[in-house]
């Protein structure tokens, strides 16, 4: 299993400050991200335990994931979340040559430039949190902000409990959050489990949802 930080350390923050760890604020807002879909049957459960709530949230998409799901992906816009881009094909910025890397999420950016409905935010979170320093400079040059996150729900890791991914939100969560799931197959189990009873403690604890933009 690789390591990850649930709650992300302050020495990475200021390191790479230039990217968008959390969202300081007085209003206790948190931003509830969306990684890897739209996938259908989770996307669609998401959005209901969000309308629930009336909740919004920011999904940053994979590009071969919209084109086949375009109903789904334009039904996140309808609903009023954010989108952000993902890449095309889930690439690990670590493992490609960074023209490459640029032209992956160029190519996922054409397709959301191509959903009349979107509006155009220039979001981007790298697979995997991994980015060279090349591949940020030239995405930063191009207008992109960088999103990363301050909180991970880690439902991803099939190894831990679904108990235990809800426990990564509520134990670490403060006003200016950014908080991440993934609407994925393999997060499925955790999610399931872990979403509804998040945002349920969030709304009991005064939280706010809101995008990121």
């Amino acid at each position: 299993m690789s390591f990850y930080w649930v709650k992300t350390n302050a020495f990475i923050k200021k390191v790479f400050s230039k990217y968008c760890w959390d969202i300081p604020n007085n209003e206790k807002k948190i931003y509830l991200t969306f990684d890897d879909g739209p996938t259908p049957e989770i996307t669609d459960w998401v959005l209901s335990e969000l309308k629930k709530f009336d909740a919004k949230a920011t999904f940053f998409c994979i590009g071969k994931n919209i084109k086949a799901n375009l109903a789904l992906f334009e039904k996140l816009i309808t609903d009023g979340h954010s989108i952000g881009n993902h890449t095309m094909n889930h690439v690990n910025g670590w493992k490609i040559h960074t023209n490459e890397y640029i032209e992956n999420v160029k190519n996922c950016a054409a397709i959301l430039d191509e959903q009349e409905k979107a509006p155009r935010r220039l979001l981007f979170r790298p697979p995997y949190g991994k980015i060279k320093k090349a591949q940020s400079k030239i995405l930063r040059s191009l207008g992109y902000k960088i999103v990363m996150w301050d909180v991970l729900s880690a439902d991803f890791d099939q190894s831990i409990t679904p108990e235990k991914c809800l426990e990564n939100v509520t134990k670490n969560v403060k006003s200016g959050s950014v908080i991440v799931f993934h609407d994925s197959i393999k997060a499925s189990p955790n999610l399931r489990f872990a979403l509804p009873r998040t945002l349920h403690f969030l709304k009991e604890n005064g939280y706010k949802f809101d995008i990121i933009h």
